[in-house]
């Protein structure tokens, strides 16, 4: 009796299940056919489950992925049904995938989660890529984009091709089209369509081009006897003793192929010599004559030939098991057509990226040059015009970088902040120049080395002066938000915002500097005291007044480079000392006393220190060694430096 009842109660059970299928939504007819399959939950089987949802066409296909990707997916055991689950009052409660609703809470006992494990995980993920691509959210489809670029895959190709008719984002589109690209050169299965993919994208400088093309001539070395196999993509046959592959490496490759007995090494002679003395011979022949490497390889070749150690393998041997063998560097990828357009593409991309780099470099050579003109132009009108040496240049820049700081401190905007900053600090310096010259300066004319050692007092004053004041800490002066980033042209050549902004602001200087020499009443005076000092006296010009003014305004101007330099190196009380050295290179070099040998200057030691890196990138000390060593010789032969100024700053 309670057989019959058991058995009824299955066969009721039974009907049951088979009946809920039958009423079945569409998606749960799909995963009623795979039920097995999605159970066994195994990443080797469950291919076929996960495309059938998939490729299902029907709206529910994404939800069902989802829910299974994140575990959200039970089986109801009493009739066999898939529902998302999750936790509510009195168990869990149930969403039937077709409709959406939640059509009831039943007991955790009562149902069987389905756990995907990390590699199912990942095939549903690639599955849902196709619809992440048509997701009517634009950020999605561009995460989509952002995980096939970190992830490619070959069967993503087909869902990313689907997906580029439909895009109507023009952005996201050209992501698409680009993207798409990659993915045929690196796993369509037409060599034609990959040789065209590589010829649409060999103009492009993007670093992931070059890393979809640099697998597709990846080589492997091999050896064969005789010839090398039929069809096989050979990129190279190597010759042993050459310079690609040496005898010895070739013949080790035999050796770890078991195509050849090893050799023996002298190591090897001696130990097997030692293990085989008896009555002070070896080999027949005595211990005290075995004191050349040819003594001890005669007596082991003679031990080889009795059989008591293995054979020695002479240079001959060798040489004439190498011959019987043919060496080559073997491309992975089967199709020469494929990795004869891969090398074109990227010789293509390698002397485009040359020629940016180049490009680059120039820029950066320009950008170190406005900078150090910038910092030299106060230094010109100092030092060049006025003939006065002053080592305290340096902490006027320093100056001005701490009165931009300060500024920061009080007015918390970034871009209002520098545009006070600028004016204030050129106030401040100049009012310490003309201090320093009329204190210091004015008694010192024609006394260089005395103007020396007090300038360099002066220096180190006002670097303590600077630490107690602020600290040893490097304070931050920090660019508006315009001045944030760079520049980019492309993967190789970019140059940052404030960079660039320095370029002009030296530029402009250039053009104030010679409005004031060619365009004012100052200019005229300091023209005609460099030129004759006594002359321009006797003519009712005061040149203690054209010092004072001109000092001043020199230090001025190193004030304002002290403001933009700090936005990008670190405002310290040494800041001004990083700079005084080539700010004297520039102006010695350019020509003593003239702006546009300042300028020449300055674009001179730009682009030289800037090529001496590039050569020597990973010891930029030594960069500037060369540099200085190539400006005494270049001195020794144009003391004058570039653009020689006649009159007192010259010597005349």
């Amino acid at each position: 009796m309670t057989r019959l009842i058991a058995a009824t109660l299955a066969l009721m059970l039974t009907c049951v299940s088979a009946f809920a299928q039958d009423a079945a939504g569409p998606i749960q007819q799909v995963l009623q056919e795979h039920r097995d399959t999605i159970l066994k939950s195994s990443r080797t089987t469950i291919g076929p489950a996960i495309d059938a949802v998939a490729d299902s066409g029907l709206p529910q296909a994404q939800a069902v992925l989802e829910a299974w990707s994140d575990k959200d997916m039970w089986l109801r055991e009493a009739d066999g049904l898939f529902f998302r689950a999750e936790k509510a009052e009195g168990g869990y409660a149930l969403t039937d995938f077709d409709s959406g609703e939640v059509v009831g809470v039943v007991d955790k006992d009562a149902l069987d989660q389905i756990k995907p494990n990390s590699g199912i995980r990942a095939l549903i993920g690639t599955a849902l890529v196709q619809f992440q691509l048509k997701d009517p959210d634009p950020k999605r489809r561009k995460d989509a984009l952002t995980s096939i670029s970190r992830d490619p895959d070959q069967a993503l190709l087909k869902p990313l091709r689907n997906s580029i008719e439909m895009e109507t984002d023009a952005t996201l589109k050209a992501q698409k089209l680009r993207l798409e690209r990659l993915l045929t050169i690196g796993y369509d299965a037409d060599p034609d369509a990959r040789v065209q993919a590589m010829a649409d994208m060999s103009g492009d400088l993007g670093v992931d081009v070059r890393a979809t093309l640099n697998p597709l001539v990846a080589t492997r070395r091999a050896v064969a006897q005789g010839g090398v196999p039929e069809g096989t993509n050979v990129a190279a046959i190597l010759t042993p003793g050459s310079d690609a592959l040496s005898k010895v490496a070739a013949y080790d490759m035999l050796v770890s192929a078991d195509l050849a007995p090893p050799r023996v090494t002298d190591a090897a002679i001696r130990a097997a010599l030692e293990a085989n003395i008896t009555d002070g011979r070896v080999g027949g022949v005595a211990v005290q004559q075995l004191n050349s490497d040819a003594a001890r390889r005669a007596a082991y070749i003679t031990l080889a030939e009795a059989g008591t150690v293995p054979p020695f393998i002479s240079e001959d041997e060798v040489q004439a098991t190498l011959d019987g063998f043919t060496f080559y560097d073997a491309y992975f990828d089967p199709s020469s057509q494929v990795t004869d357009a891969a090398n074109d593409a990227l010789n293509a991309i390698k002397l485009k990226v040359g020629m940016n780099q180049a490009a680059d470099l120039t820029l950066d050579a320009l950008s170190l040059a406005s900078i150090y003109f910038l910092a030299a132009i106060g230094l010109a009108i100092t030092f060049g015009v006025m003939g006065v040496i002053n080592m305290a240049h340096g902490e006027f820049i320093m100056m001005g970088a701490y009165t931009g700081y300060v500024v920061q401190q009080i007015i918390p905007n970034h871009t209002v902040s520098i545009i006070v900053a600028i004016p204030l600090a050129f106030a401040v310096t100049f009012a310490a120049g003309v201090a320093m010259e009329r204190l210091v300066i004015r008694w010192l004319y024609n006394r260089p080395l005395e103007t020396l050692l007090a300038t360099f007092g002066i220096s180190i004053a006002l670097q303590q002066l600077a630490k107690n004041i602020f600290g040893t800490q490097a304070r931050p002066l920090t660019s508006p938000a315009w001045l944030d980033g760079a520049l980019t042209l492309n993967d190789v050549v970019s140059i940052s915002y404030i960079r660039i902004a320095i370029f002009f602001l030296a530029l402009f200087f250039l053009a104030v500097f010679l409005f004031i020499m060619k365009r004012t009443r100052l200019g005229l005076e300091t023209r005609a005291v460099t030129q004759n000092p006594r002359m321009a006296a006797s003519m009712g010009i005061n040149p203690g007044r054209v010092n004072m003014l001109t000092f001043g305004l020199g230090s001025g101007i190193a004030g304002v480079a002290g403001v933009a330099i700090g936005l990008f190196a670190k405002v310290t009380s040494e800041l001004g000392s990083d700079y005084i050295v080539q700010s004297f290179m520039t102006v010695v070099v350019g020509g003593v006393g003239n702006i546009w040998g300042t300028l020449a200057g300055a674009a001179m030691i730009g682009f030289l220190q800037k090529g001496i890196e590039w050569g020597n990138p990973s010891n930029t000390l030594a960069a500037q060694t060369y540099m200085i060593v190539f400006i005494i010789i270049f001195i020794q032969f144009r003391p004058r430096g570039i653009i020689a100024l006649k009159g007192r700053a010259a010597g005349d």
